[in-house]
């Protein structure tokens, strides 16, 4: 049986400026649901995922900002830090991990720029959404077998 990821749930503080950033981020906007004073329902879409992101009031009883380490998966990382970056989104210059592996918490062990062999999985940009909730810009061409 297939079990396919469909929500992020992610605590915001501001649901009206947490929209527009995600919207001015290129997500596009599914639903905004302002169903009672205490529960808004917002739902937006990364491009060209099928997973989506819902936000609002009455969703989470977590920290606005603790979510962490959320990867967005794109096939040229520098194009889609230039993009973002265009639409005004403060990102990260590209970088790497020093063992070419995966990242570490809080920066660790990072290095300017691209990947030296510019492998699938190993050169990064991230960004943080008004709140402080994490996200990466993960670079993948080619995906490993069976991913």
């Amino acid at each position: 049986m297939d079990m396919k990821l469909e929500v992020l749930v992610i605590p915001v503080s501001d649901v009206d400026r947490s929209k527009a950033f995600y919207e001015k981020a290129g997500f596009r906007l599914d639903a905004d649901f302002n169903i009672s004073d205490d529960l808004r329902i917002v739902q937006v879409t990364p491009p060209g995922s099928e997973m989506s992101v819902i936000f609002g009031t009455g969703l989470t009883d977590s920290r606005p900002g603790s979510t962490q380490n959320l990867h967005l998966t794109v096939t040229d990382v520098v194009a889609a830090q230039e993009e973002l970056t265009q639409r005004g989104i403060d990102v990260s210059n590209v970088w790497h991990d020093a063992d070419g592996l995966f990242h570490r918490p809080g920066g660790r062990n990072r290095i300017d720029g691209l990947d030296p062999e510019r492998r699938d999985y190993n050169s990064f940009a991230s960004f943080d959404d008004p709140d402080g909730n994490g996200w990466f810009l993960q670079e993948i061409v080619t995906r490993a077998p069976g991913r």
